[in-house]
């Protein structure tokens, strides 16, 4: 498998041609964005910790029947995927208030959901990514409604099997972003389960382990980054 033309590059991923047409490679980077490219910089190794995570979770999710983008891990920082074309609608799983959960609805953070929150948001840089609702999705032709209930469902299903998972680890899953995307009429589950976009705390002291802490400065970001990859792979 060859690595060809540079396809795109995002604010955490270079994506790259192959001589497959069906098959890309995504290379991770250290660069690190928050509120909307406002804040930069860099977490040394994000990269590394991001595409092994990744490679981990997606490999878990597809032995327990959650069919995803990903193929195999390539190196320490690429991973060879299937090519998607991908729907603008980001959906966020939520199982307990945190973020900006917590500023809408005046709930202090850290209060657990009595049932899992799904919302949906616009998949757009220059926007922000706006929350919008199944309305918008049918008015806009952002998703067909099929497309949308396999998302929902999966979503659901991804939160049933990561719940445990990072229980067992000693690591609360509080929130997490999913991207979907086509593949030869299916709907795979895309893009990464990191740490920059779930909220993993300690189960014990709260401590966030996540990008939460570059947004807020807190420090030993590298650190959290390395913990939660050790605990993922134990």
């Amino acid at each position: 498998m060859e690595k060809g033309e540079r396809l795109y590059e995002g604010k955490a991923k270079i994506i790259y041609s192959t001589d497959d047409p069906d098959l890309v490679v995504l290379y991770f980077k250290d660069e690190a964005t928050a509120f909307d490219g406002k804040k930069k910089g860099i977490i040394e190794s994000k990269g590394v910790v991001n595409n092994r995570m990744s490679s981990r979770i997606f490999e878990y999710l597809e032995e327990r029947g959650v069919r995803t983008h990903f193929v195999k891990m390539l190196s320490e920082r690429e991973m060879l995927v299937r090519r998607l074309e991908i729907i603008p609608v980001e959906v966020i799983v939520r199982n307990v208030v945190a973020g900006s959960l917590a500023k809408r609805m005046g709930v202090e953070e850290g209060t657990p959901l009595k049932e899992t929150v799904l919302e949906l948001y616009y998949k757009s840089d220059p926007l922000g990514d706006p929350m919008i609702n199944e309305y918008h999705i049918k008015a806009f032709g952002l998703a067909e409604e099929d497309e949308l209930r396999v998302m929902k469902e999966t979503a659901l299903r991804v939160n049933d099997l990561l719940k445990p998972f990072f229980d067992e680890r000693g690591i609360i899953l509080v929130d997490f972003k999913l991207e979907f995307g086509r593949h030869r009429g299916d709907i795979l589950l895309g893009d990464e389960i990191t740490p920059d976009g779930c909220r993993l705390w300690d189960r014990e002291t709260k401590e966030k382990m996540d990008k939460d802490r570059f947004r807020r400065d807190l420090g030993r970001v590298e650190e959290a980054y390395r913990d939660v990859l050790e605990k993922v792979l134990s």
